[in-house]
């Protein structure tokens, strides 16, 4: 059943977001360490960091394969779920998903004195949830996800260094929230015939195809300009040639992602969605890791 459970959230593309998590953990231990606040980093911190993010993506996944397990049902690319397909229950993912809120909930007690993760946690977690509604009122469902994994930086930031300076954060955030709105819309692309039928919104059934592709490039390249602006927010201990040249391999693979993903095939969304993007968030954080190793 764990097994079962791992594949049902998907368990393997955490590292979609996790990677940006650590590299906003980085920035603030640096940050905290060149201002003076405190020196280095504790096990706590990136036990917690790390148990944050597993749980409440592991929760938002469950919550929304529940509530859409209706919707999965009538897809024919979804069909194969566990919930549709009945090789799991809705009672043992929804056992599951209050277990993962229980420990998020619990994980951001490993910040303490700080007390802001303890406090945000149940909205945060709110809104990341949220996002499973949201395609059902409004096309910008994209930006809501992209938002959710906004969080991801900003409150690692917050539960290392609290709210001093938190523009580095926001600002990567900000990369963040594009770069997984582009991608979703691209994503979204497979499913615009029977998004339309079901009545639900997306890009893609609001804009067309052609158009939605367009906007996802749009939003990459705000991915890129904002991660080229970072450095400009982090003076200290600051962001070097090192970052900047591995922002350049992320501009040249988001457009590899462009290149292979067009109106008239779609066949390597997957290629995109999957390979490239983990590319992506994995190779800016080594290149981040190994800039700040050179301070």
């Amino acid at each position: 059943m764990l097994r079962q459970l791992l594949e049902l959230i998907r368990f393997s593309h955490t590292v979609f977001a996790l990677p940006f998590a650590l590299l906003a953990a980085l920035l603030a231990w640096a940050y905290r360490s060149a201002s003076g606040i405190s020196a280095g980093w504790r096990w706590s911190e990136l036990l917690g960091v790390l148990l944050c993010m597993v749980f409440a993506r592991s929760a938002a996944m469950a919550f929304n394969r529940a509530v859409d397990r209706e919707l999965d049902a009538r897809n024919p690319r979804t069909q194969g779920r566990h919930l549709p397909a009945r090789t799991l229950t809705p009672a043992i993912v929804w056992v599951f998903f209050s277990v993962c809120v229980l420990g998020f909930v619990a994980s951001t007690l490993l910040f303490l004195p700080n007390p802001w993760p303890a406090l945000l946690s149940v909205p945060v977690l709110s809104f990341i949830c949220g996002y499973s509604y949201a395609k059902r009122f409004t096309a910008a469902a994209h930006f809501w996800l992209g938002a959710a994994l906004f969080l991801a930086p900003v409150c690692t930031w917050v539960a290392i260094v609290g709210f001093d300076n938190p523009l580095p954060a926001v600002v990567l955030g900000g990369a963040v929230l594009f770069w997984v709105a582009g991608f979703d819309i691209i994503y979204a692309c497979q499913d615009e015939r029977i998004d339309r039928q079901e009545g639900l919104h997306s890009v893609p059934v609001a804009l067309g195809i052609p158009k939605a592709l367009r906007l996802a490039a749009g939003c990459h390249l705000t991915t890129v300009v904002l991660l080229f602006v970072l450095p400009l927010c982090y003076t200290q201990p600051g962001l070097g040639w090192v970052y900047l040249a591995g922002v350049a391999l992320v501009a040249g693979l988001l457009a590899y992602e462009h290149f292979i993903v067009r109106p008239d095939d779609l066949t390597r969304v997957n290629v995109a969605f999957f390979q490239v993007n983990a590319v992506v968030s994995i190779g800016l954080f080594a290149i981040g890791a190994l800039d700040l190793s050179m301070k």
